[in-house]
């Protein structure tokens, strides 16, 4: 089992791009919480899918209970229309 934080590294490292883990009432989830599943997956979803897809198909299944936003490398909630690409570049970008 690990922490909020040690989740969101993770998932930055795999993904390329920031979270923040949320109650479903979207109160932020205190970093030091334990007894979150580890992140499972090892490889980067597709540049051409989206955020809400990303969202449906790895966040949601793993984490029931928990919302996540996804962090634009300037700090702010990025759509979740946009493409992960888009959201990666940001961050090579910047």
């Amino acid at each position: 089992m690990a922490t909020v934080q040690a989740v969101e590294r993770k998932i930055f490292r795999v993904e390329g791009f920031k979270v923040v883990i949320r109650h479903l009432d979207g109160r932020n989830v205190r970093g030091d919480r334990e007894h979150l599943p580890a992140y499972p997956f090892g490889r980067a979803l597709k540049n051409r899918s989206n955020v809400k897809d990303w969202k449906r198909r790895r966040f949601q299944p793993t984490y029931p209970g928990f919302e996540v936003d996804v962090i634009a490398e300037h700090g702010g909630r990025v759509h979740g229309g946009t493409l992960l690409g888009t959201v990666r570049d940001g961050y090579l970008e910047g």
